[in-house]
Order: C-alpha cells, then structure tokens, then sequence
C-alpha cells in the first residue's frame, strides 16, 4: 500500500467522517418549525408543541401599538414591559406615518423574532380601504367610487398599488376588502361598500384581493357576517333577515372570494343576525365558512367584538363566557379587546378543553408559514425605502375617481361647461372648500387634496370670475350664511352647489362626522340646513 494511502485511510477519512456526523447533528439541532425544508403541517405542528400556554394564548392576541409608542418611536421599555420573551398575533400603528410605521413594525418584528423565547413572528397589521392610513400614503376614491366605475382590471391595479405602499411601510396583513352589501342608505358605512349588488360586490372584492396578494400582501375579508342593511341603520344594530337572503345577498361576496381567490385571512363583523353576534356564530364561522366554502386561512374578530360579547350584546356574562363563545364558534385572533387571557385560567383549572386554543394557534401558524414570515419576517426590507404618492399611484387614483362619476341628468346638455358662454361662476356649499377623502384615511385636511373650489378655479383660470360663498355648515341650523350666498348666485350666470357629508380620519379627527363606522343617520335628509340652502338657491333660477 503506497504512503498516501495509508494517511489517507488513516487520517483523512475518519476527517471527513467526523464532519459529516458534525454537520448532521448540527441539523438535527435545528427545530422542525425554523426549517424551511419541512412541509408547513410538520412546522406548525413542531411549533404548537413546543409552546406554553401563555404563549399559545398571545398568539391569539392583539399587542396593542399605541402602548408601544412615544409619539412616532418604539419605546424599548414598554416593549419589554408588554412583550418580556412572548410573541404575539398582530400589532398596528395607525397613528404613525408612513415613514415612521416601517421604522417601528421593523423594530417590533425584530423583538418579537429576536428576543422571544420561540422567535414567532408578528402580524404588522393596518388599514387600506382606499389606501394606506398612514400619512402620506396614496388616497384612492373610497369603495363606493370604485363599485361604481364596474371596472374590475381598475379595482386589481389600485389594489396592487396600495399593496406597493403597504410593503414599503412593513405591513403583512391588511384589513381589507370589505364586502359589505348595502340594503340600507341611513347606515354610515355605505362608502366603505362596492354597492347594493351582491354580484358586483363579489367580483370587485375578488379583483381587490388578487391585487393585494400579487402586490405582496395578505388581504383580509371583513367584516363577514350580515351588516349592511341594520335595523334602522344603525352599525352596531342586527340584521333581521332569512336564510336565502343571507346566502344569496349578505355573505355571497365573501363566498365568492373564499372561493376564487388564495385569502388567508377573513374578520368577523361586530353586529348580530336575528339577534345572534356574528362573533359567537359556529354556523356562520364554522359551519358556512369553513366547511362549506372549505376556507383554511385564520378568523379575526372586528375590533372589540369579543368584548362585546359582553358589553353590548349580552351573551356573555364576563371574559371567560365571551372568550369560549367566540374561540369556540371560529373566532382564532381577538382584536382590540383582551377576553382570550381569561382562557388561560379556565384551562389549568380544567373547565375549558386546551384544544380549541390548540386549533385556533394552529391556524394562525399556518398562515405565518405559508406567508414565509418565519425566513422573511421583515415586510418591505427588500424595498430602499418608504415608496408613497408616486407619480403612477396619483394619476392611478385620479383615473379611479374619473371613472367613477355618475351624471344623474344633464338638461340642455348643461354639461361640460361651456367656459366661452359664461362669464361668472357661484361656487355654494360647505363641501365646496373642503376635501372630503371619505372614512379610513389619514388627513382631512385641504392641504392633501383639492377642494371643488381649487379645482374649478385652477380650471377656469381668469376666463371665468368665482363667487364663493359657503351658505352654512355640514350639521347645525345656522343661516347667516345664506344671504352671501344668494348674492353671489344672483350675480352669476350659473350656480354649482356642493353639500353632503362629512367622514372622519381615522384615530385622528372625528369633529363633523356625519357618515362613515359609527356615523349612521335615521334619514337621507341633508343634515342642517343644507336642504334649505339649496332650495333658496334653486328658486333665483340660476342654471
């Protein structure tokens, strides 16, 4: 045998040997839910093992954002404070901007991944139903606009543009679309609907949902449950209604995109139907939802439902009962509220069964894997920055609400303007020198937007000569105003009169609110004096 051999066999080998049996048993070290080779039933089911109570429990949970905070920062200390070494469901930041929103999901997740015992994640969660709201996001028409251009490739770009701005500020998980079907006009929440019907409902909402996902983002359907026609229109009030109306009217959009789309994620609607919560329903979570339509993503309960349970609708006497009606019927993830720690209680003094938390974890779980959270966890870190209010995204916007005009009557072919026919313009109404973005947006402001009066004047330059004049407010009875504005009328040759209502921003700015979540009247009537403004105006004659 030659001397290579020989130090080969006698040395060499048993090298090699030796690090290979190093490295197997390196992989052997590594958990079967931190490698991305196993099947996604096998990490979730490693990982649901390894968890504590406690720690099964937070991921049922809402960290709440705001007690995180100092002002536009992550406070470090109440982090810790919080958090200590548990993971939780979801976190938001509503009321942070969109530059700062990406700084704290990013240093929250690294916590969560970093710091905690089992290194789990966190849900980034906020709000787009037209469009981030975080300032200096993008502003889409709200989707009562974009049910009426019935554009479905419009309703995908919009979607896959906000989803843009989304990744860029961190997000994972958005609450939206909502596929509300409206039946009731007095209830405040119209605009934030496609419409009356369930069938435009359905297909916008399908459209919306393939936008955000082939964007990067999981969308959420919300609020599922019937809620659009309310007793007397009143959000929180029970939809009374029977079972082929249900199915064939209220929830066949959710079906629709259960169906035809990869959706992860679904919310449960606060309300009631014939007086049964929504939230505690198993025949509308469980029975419908999941084994019928065959959906397998994670249930969020519409902020405080849980707590609700409770509070409002009475079905529940304290925590523990509003926390098994909802766990128990397919509620996975508690919003707002806290009701699912008192579970923990119930179950190490045996009078809950552990597996309903098991099964709830286990769907959350599973949607974390399959959005590859646990090797990509920070949302947007492949992006150089914050990517808002692009040039694309505005005039995308702008095509929207272009598309979405509604001419109701045009007599004498009044419209377009002919701006060599007049020489002088009445512009009345309280909405004529204010934006009005509609619910869940970030500003209210006229320095994110242009006012009617802005627009008309940048449009008719100095060919035509503007009188303006507001007339009166969105809400009280004041008419001091009407006489400027019947003289500025009566010394026009045309009249263009803006009235309506008001929604608010959203955990910013709730003064005048007239319309949008929580906002619902008891008539169409215009509110204040709005009504009485416009008929003084139409008796001068005008056009």
């Amino acid at each position: 045998m030659l001397l290579e051999d020989r130090i080969l066999k006698k040395w060499l080998l048993p090298f090699i040997l030796s690090v290979l049996i190093a490295v197997d048993s390196m992989a052997q070290c590594i958990p079967v839910y931190k490698d991305s080779s196993m099947s996604v039933e096998r990490r979730v089911t490693d990982l649901l093992g390894r968890m504590t109570l406690r720690e099964k429990i937070a991921q049922l949970s809402h960290l709440h954002g705001y007690q995180l905070y100092n002002g536009q920062e992550v406070d470090y200390q109440k982090l810790r404070d919080a958090a200590g070494d548990i993971s939780y469901g979801c976190i938001e930041g509503f009321n942070l901007t969109g530059e700062n929103v990406r700084k704290a999901f990013h240093a929250i997740q690294k916590y969560m991944v970093e710091e905690t015992r089992l290194g789990i994640p966190v849900f980034t969660v906020t709000e787009s139903l037209h469009g981030s709201v975080h300032d200096g996001s993008t502003i889409f028409p709200q989707s009562v606009a974009v049910g009426s251009t019935f554009n479905l490739d419009l309703a995908y770009q919009m979607t896959k543009a906000i989803a843009t701005e989304l990744r860029s500020q961190g997000v994972i998980q958005t609450l939206s679309p909502g596929l509300d079907v409206v039946r009731d006009l007095r209830w405040g929440r119209v605009e934030e609907s496609f419409g009356e019907d369930p069938w435009l409902v359905g297909q916008m909402g399908i459209a919306q949902v393939k936008g955000y996902i082939d964007g990067g983002i999981s969308p959420m359907l919300k609020p599922f449950g019937p809620g659009g026609a309310p007793l007397g229109g009143l959000n929180l009030a029970s939809v009374e209604s029977g079972e082929r109306d249900i199915r064939n009217i209220h929830i066949k959009p959710y079906e629709m995109a259960v169906r035809n789309t990869e959706v992860k994620a679904v919310m449960t609607s606060y309300n009631s139907w014939n007086g049964i919560p929504n939230s505690a329903s198993s025949y509308l979570l469980t029975n419908i939802l999941r084994n019928e339509w065959g959906f397998k993503g994670y249930v969020y309960s519409d902020w405080g439902a849980v707590a609700m349970l409770k509070d409002f609708q009475h079905t529940a006497k304290d925590d523990s009962e509003a926390a098994i009606q909802a766990l128990t019927a397919g509620v996975d993830l508690e919003a707002s509220s806290n009701c699912y720690w008192a579970l923990e209680q119930l179950i190490e003094q045996g009078r809950f069964d552990e597996k309903y938390v098991d099964l709830a974890v286990g769907r959350i779980l599973r949607v974390k894997f399959e959005l590859g959270l646990f090797e990509n966890p920070y949302q947007g870190a492949d992006m150089p920055g914050v990517a808002m209010r692009t040039k694309e995204a505005v005039e995308l916007s702008r095509r929207v609400a272009d598309e979405s005009i509604v001419l109701l009557k045009n007599e004498n072919t009044l419209l377009p303007l002919n701006l060599n026919k007049i020489k002088s313009l009445a512009v009345i109404g309280p909405n004529a020198n204010q934006v009005q973005f509609g619910d869940y947006t970030w500003s209210r402001s006229n320095k994110d937007g242009v006012t009617p009066l802005e627009g008309l004047k940048k449009r008719v330059g100095n060919k035509i000569k503007i009188n303006y004049a507001a007339g009166c407010d969105l809400i009280t009875d004041n008419k001091s105003g009407f006489d400027e504005a019947v003289a500025a009328v009566k010394a026009s040759d045309m009249a263009v009169v803006f009235v309506g209502s008001s929604s608010a921003s959203l955990a910013r700015d709730y003064s005048d609110a007239t319309c949008g979540e929580g906002f619902d009247l008891s008539s169409l009537d215009l509110t204040g004096v709005q009504e009485e403004l416009v008929e003084e105006i139409y008796a001068i004659g005008k056009p």
